[in-house]
């Protein structure tokens, strides 16, 4: 067995401290080995060299590291051959989870999956439903392999040399999210995933994007709730480039900062990365968030961005997307005030990338038209889903489908201006026109189990 870092942590935020939980912050690390390589064999059968085994009684336990976790019941198969990585696996009629306690940063994942003696159909996730691989289809017979680049992320800030000086000031709706806990969680979903190996390696050469924003960005983490930075990191080529979204929903710039959120970004980012910034639907908001278009929203995005340059980050400024208001004549009406027209300025002044989702998302939303668009949104009857008792309308936040079509706009438009990240993008992704959206009766989406009906903060 590979060894595992054990990191014991206590991550106490300022939330747990007015609650009683603790008045003193005390961080500390027991290492007992530095693994950069983690190696799991799924199956009952003899463990391929340099692999640990993993067995159907395989649950996860911080003791040991790993293991399949969230409840998740799975069933193992052995094939005949002398492969031993391939020649058994593990498969689910539900979909599953499996976890690894690993420290923060970015990992190459590589899953192995296909069956040696009959055909498999397997969606990749990870951590809050961050997707990565979309109905992965093997005929009878084959076994794949597929790669991407993860961010691993706890809410400890660290200085330069590795010690913790602060943590982030987390929501206590996040204390649940499958993104701060300090383990590399991976869903396999679909009609007939079958997993034969796993292999986590540390990356800490590839570039990053780090997304900052609201819940129009955030990776939200229940059915049937989705945002574009969660469908995002589907676009990239396995090694080249990590998504590290630190979206939350209900930000502002102003939270965002005040929240520690923003040192967080700082303690992560390295010169040569890049830094995704949308905000707009809260900063609008009367209160101690609110910032002015013209005057402090404008001045802080340039403070934003003159840290990234002295770091050598590269700032990306994205126009928030429209809510579905629609006019009685189909068009759509803004509701974000003159935030977008500000962003638009600050990007010219600053000479500064600007991805205009704004302008992209008023063409996708009156391409599809008052009725068909509330199909890209959190729009449900009563018990559509479990413990949904009421029904859902909600015209800011966005089903799988919406958030995949406000994604295939952010890709369109890099490519467009051939953004220096665009190299990076998987090849062959067809072309996106807002004014011709992908038809919703040919979206596939294998539902995750964990379902909420609370609406994200925001809207």
């Amino acid at each position: 067995m590979n060894p595992c870092l054990l990191r014991f942590s206590l991550q106490v935020n300022d939330w747990a401290m007015k609650k009683g939980v603790l008045l003193n912050l005390f961080i500390f690390f027991a290492l007992c080995a530095v693994a950069q390589s983690y190696k799991f064999d799924f199956g009952d059968g003899i463990a391929a060299s340099g692999y640990t085994k993993v067995t159907a009684s395989s649950k996860f336990t911080y003791a040991k590291g790993y293991g399949f976790d969230q409840g998740s019941i799975v069933r193992t198969v052995k094939r005949k051959g002398k492969d031993l990585l391939r020649c058994d696996y593990v498969t689910s009629d539900k979909p599953f989870y499996f976890s690894v306690r690993i420290p923060e940063g970015n990992y190459d994942v590589k899953i192995i999956l296909g069956d040696k003696e009959g055909t498999s159909a397997t969606t990749v996730r990870a951590e809050c439903r961050r997707l990565f691989f979309q109905n992965i289809r093997t005929k009878k017979g084959e076994v794949v392999e597929k790669t991407f680049i993860v961010h691993v992320k706890d809410s400890v800030i660290k200085d330069s040399g590795g010690a913790a000086i602060n943590t982030v000031r987390l929501k206590p709706r996040e204390i649940t999210y499958l993104h701060w806990d300090n383990l590399l969680t991976i869903e396999f979903n679909d009609s007939l995933p079958k997993v034969c190996g796993l292999e986590i390696t540390r990356n800490t050469k590839a570039p990053t994007i780090f997304l900052a924003g609201n819940s129009t960005v955030v990776d939200q983490d229940r059915e049937p709730w989705a945002a574009w930075g969660q469908m995002f990191p589907s676009f990239f080529e396995g090694k080249n480039i990590c998504i590290a979204n630190y979206a939350e929903s209900g930000e502002t710039l102003k939270a965002f900062k005040s929240e520690r959120r923003l040192d967080k970004v700082w303690s992560m980012i390295k010169p040569g990365d890049y830094l995704f910034i949308e905000f707009a639907h809260n900063d609008q908001k009367p209160g101690g968030s609110h910032l002015d278009p013209f005057t402090t929203y404008k001045t802080t995005l340039k403070e934003w961005i003159t840290e990234a340059r002295k770091r050598n980050i590269t700032p990306v400024l994205v126009t928030s997307m429209h809510r579905r208001s629609f006019d009685s004549s189909g068009h759509i009406i803004n509701t974000l005030s003159d935030y977008p027209e500000a962003m638009r300025q600050t990007a010219k002044e600053e000479k500064v990338a600007l991805i205009d989702l704004n302008a992209m998302s008023k063409t996708l939303y009156e391409a599809w038209g008052p009725e068909a668009s509330v199909k890209a949104f959190v729009h449900y009857p009563a018990n559509t889903f479990p413990g949904q008792d009421k029904e859902l309308k909600d015209d800011t936040h966005f089903n799988p489908y919406g958030a995949y079509e406000l994604a295939r706009c952010i890709v369109q438009s890099i490519k467009d201006q051939q953004l220096v990240f665009a190299k990076y993008l998987r090849k062959n992704i067809p072309a996106f026109n807002p004014a011709m959206p992908d038809a919703i009766e040919k979206w596939y989406w294998p539902q995750s189990p964990l379902v909420s009906s609370a609406k994200p903060d925001g809207n």
